[in-house]
């Protein structure tokens, strides 16, 4: 069970904290946390970013409902999830400039196919890459990503910059969720029976990140089309 849930790769003092914080750690069937896992060429993929951010800014899309998101957000790889009055879908352009989402960085690539076969799920080829930006006291309410063709595929889901708390619902919205403690380079994987697990973030706390400063950045890898 430690192997599958990643644990082997966490040091002892990080091991002792989180059984002392009273967060949860035993995660459910089809879920694999890997610390640190984003880590191994961190200069190349905080530069890619910076380029993807440069090219296709992050921005606050609303809801159908017409409420603006917490989170700001943006795209790259051929398809990128919007949502707006109309509703919420995957399109190949930037609704803000018409123009296509940037490409997927190599390393991007690279990283959500190898994360996904250290967590059981083979020849991953995301075809879409959600980047959302968190500030202090942002946060993201537990939803479903059930906007993809293929259910068969996983979520892979990287954590940069300032540490938050991910939280695992199960399949129904009223299950209370587990609270996941996550740092930067941290990768949690989810498919199989958990695929449509719901699933959000806390709010951020405060603080500063070296690379990052005052802003938590998660990529989220999925085969959308």
């Amino acid at each position: 069970m430690a192997e599958q849930l990643g644990l082997e790769w966490m040091d002892g003092d990080r091991r002792r904290r989180l059984s002392d914080d009273g967060l949860e750690r035993c995660l459910p069937e089809g879920v694999v946390w890997l610390p640190r896992a984003a880590l191994g060429d961190e200069a190349r993929l905080l530069l890619d970013l910076d380029a993807v951010l440069r090219a296709a800014p992050c921005r606050h899309m609303t809801t159908p409902g017409g409420q603006r998101m917490s989170v700001a957000m943006t795209h790259c790889g051929p398809l990128g999830w919007v949502s707006d009055r109309r509703g919420y879908r995957y399109v190949a352009t930037d609704p803000d400039t018409g123009a296509p989402w940037p490409a997927m960085p190599a390393s991007f690539q690279r990283l959500a196919g190898a994360c996904a076969e250290r967590a059981g799920f083979q020849s991953f080829e995301p075809d879409a890459c959600l980047v959302n930006e968190y500030v202090p006291g942002a946060r993201l309410s537990l939803h479903q990503d059930a906007d993809e063709r293929d259910m068969t595929q996983p979520i892979v889901s990287v954590s940069l910059g300032l540490p938050a708390v991910f939280l695992l619902g199960g399949l129904e919205r009223r299950e209370r969720p587990q609270r996941v403690p996550l740092e930067h380079g941290d990768v949690v994987v989810w498919g199989g029976p958990a695929r449509l697990r719901y699933h959000g973030v806390a709010p951020v706390a405060g603080g500063a990140h070296p690379r990052l400063g005052r802003r938590r950045v998660n990529l989220t890898f999925r085969r959308a089309g």
